[in-house]
């Protein structure tokens, strides 16, 4: 163990033994009633104010940046004073009960439903109890400074664990130095797999709840450690985790959600994997996703995002870097882990480089207001129709094709530089500090690491504007194709697909395609193109390939029952696709091989 650890313990657990000696937030959570979804949660909160007590739910939760009301499967409320009268409670909002009259002390009584296994939320059921805390449990407002102890009472009866990066005090009781950091705090509690192992004087653990052999886990196990040790040599080290540790929350069960979340010192990722479906590389990508995540969003951190608002709406310009940048990584590490082949990363890329090239969205918002968005789009919910599709680009897929874009940029210049140097200096300026940034100070990073004139180039054109990079000139110096994946073949500009034997788009009509200027939309039923009735056809793709780009075939369709005919030219499909050049020379290979493998 290195000094700067050794000495970052000792200060921790130091204040660690101060903090018994303050008041704490207590909480305890039982599942009796685990069947039915439901748990069963007491809050205390002494040495008060006598003023009203104002506790609140969580409308947010960290990594999230749209409104979740977790206070919607709260009920059974009741608070006591520290004789165990009963309190009375008022509402003056949904996510807000006030405890009056208390003596001091108020002990907060509820029950919880949860039945959703992802990042964001929690579930509760005879296989777990998948806790995400701001969806769990309440708080004190003007008390979240006081240190938290939080006790688990486990179900024995089902070999329950506890995995979280709370610290633990003793038994099933942890600690939290405040309010805060335990919302941060993810918890998984099952019966599931632990593996652990030291890196660079550093635990690093899988508490993976799946149905899987032995040696399933250690071979998966195996690959998670080729992912961190990959992310490592990136930043040249790894952060220095609270308490030493980072712990992998894996819930890979049917009655999971896909997802994948961030925290501090620990990440959950969930999916829906079938009982008897092979563990293999599963979720692989999202475990490469949300441990670069340590550095970048954790610690490498948005000026917008500092301090966390667990009440309202959390909105960031910087989610092209934080979350896209981090999407670019992703699949790389892969690569650079030996988990994908070098084709097999090569050949993926060009799924999201045709959706952010391809997409008509990018005419109304640069990455920086597609950023904004993220409370309309991430997990949000609503009921009515949006125009995403043709106004919004995913700020992953966006910040993704532009941190390739940067690195093959860099590597192209004179003195081969990289985009992993460039994160290694916003590492030690901003991550290792942990001092906040702002989009400014990326450029005035990059303008440090690869001179002003590029780095004011490279934003004005791609950040603050949405002009796209050249990538075909960009591949073409590191032996990558970046060619039509169907030259000469015919296309409407939108997908048209059977559901229940009616024939529609699937989305909103895109801007400047053929089938938006005929004035066809998403609620139009397709009777007809070219003459050809579509209840006869398997797909759209058989009457189009006897077709080529120029011509004008007639379309019949349905609008609220009145039969409509229209003439649509044909274009030719714009879809690209990236393979490694078969014919690249010498000099391309290798700097193709030095981008995939990470070589300075």
């Amino acid at each position: 163990m290195n000094a700067k650890i050794s000495l970052f313990l000792i200060v921790t657990l130091l204040l660690f033994v101060q903090a018994q000696a303050q008041t704490a937030n207590e909480y305890t959570i039982s599942f009796e009633n685990a069947v039915h979804h439901e748990a069963k949660i007491k809050a205390t909160f002494s040495n008060l104010d006598f003023a009203p007590l104002e506790i609140r739910m969580s409308r947010t939760s960290p990594g999230r940046y749209a409104i979740h009301n977790f206070a919607k499967n709260v009920y059974g409320v009741k608070a006591f004073d520290a004789d165990g009268n009963e309190l009375e409670i008022t509402r003056p909002n949904p996510q807000q009960w006030d405890v009056h009259g208390h003596n001091g002390t108020v002990h907060f009584e509820y029950t919880l439903y949860a039945n959703r296994g992802g990042g964001t939320y929690s579930q509760v059921d005879e296989t777990h109890a998948h806790l995400n805390i701001p969806a769990t449990f309440v708080f004190a407002r003007d008390y979240q400074h006081r240190p938290v102890h939080i006790t688990f009472d486990v179900r024995e009866d089902l070999n329950w664990q506890v995995a979280t990066q709370l610290k633990r005090m003793d038994g099933n009781t942890y600690y939290a130095p405040d309010t805060y950091y335990f919302l941060d705090s993810p918890t998984e509690i099952a019966d599931f797999h632990l593996r652990e192992e030291m890196v660079n004087g550093q635990l690093i653990r899988l508490a993976l709840h799946t149905h899987a052999s032995e040696r399933e886990v250690n071979e998966y196990f195996g690959k998670v450690m080729d992912v961190v040790r990959a992310q490592r040599d990136v930043y040249g080290e790894l952060p220095d985790f609270d308490y030493g540790e980072y712990t992998f929350l894996s819930c890979y069960m049917p009655n999971a959600s896909g997802d994948g979340m961030e925290h501090r010192n620990s990440t959950y990722v969930t999916g829906s994997k079938d009982i008897d479906e092979p563990l293999g590389e599963y979720r692989m990508g999202t475990i490469s996703h949300e441990f670069f995540h340590a550095w970048n969003v954790e610690r490498i951190r948005p000026a917008s995002l500092e301090p966390f608002d667990f009440e309202e709406a959390n909105m960031s310009g910087e989610l092209w870097f934080a979350e896209g940048f981090t999407s670019y990584y992703t699949g790389l590490m892969l690569a650079r882990a030996g988990i994908r082949t070098p084709e097999e990363y090569v050949e993926g890329l060009d799924g999201t480089l045709n959706y952010v090239i391809n997409s008509p969205g990018r005419q109304f918002f640069n990455p920086i207001e597609m950023s904004y968005r993220a409370p309309f789009v991430d997990a949000a919910t609503s009921i009515d129709p949006t125009n995403n599709n043709n106004i919004f680009v995913s700020y992953y897929s966006y910040g993704s094709v532009l941190g390739l874009a940067l690195d093959l940029s860099l590597r192209s210049m004179d003195n081969e530089l990289n985009l992993d140097d460039y994160m290694k200096l916003i590492w030690e300026k901003y991550g290792k500090t942990e001092i906040p940034y702002t989009i400014r100070d990326l450029e005035a990073v990059l303008g440090e690491y690869a001179g002003e004139e590029f780095a004011t180039r490279f934003f004005e054109e791609h950040i603050y504007n949405s002009t796209m990079p050249d990538y075909r000139s960009l591949f073409r110096e590191f032996g990558v194709d970046f060619e039509p994946e169907s030259p000469g073949k015919a296309s409407l500009g939108g997908t048209i697909r059977e559901r229940n034997r009616v024939w529609k788009l699937t989305s909103n009509a895109l801007i400047g395609s053929p089938l938006y200027e005929a004035g066809i939309e998403a609620e139009d039923e397709i009777i007809s193109i070219g003459g050809t009735r579509l209840s006869s056809v398997e797909s759209v793709d058989e009457i189009l390939d006897r077709r080529r780009p120029g011509q004008t075939v007639e379309i019949v369709y349905s609008r609220w029952g009145e039969e409509k005919r229209v003439r649509v030219t044909l274009i030719e499909s714009e879809r690209i696709k990236t393979e490694i050049a078969v014919r690249a020379s010498r000099q391309a290979r290798a700097k193709r091989e030095a981008w995939i493998k990470g070589n300075r």
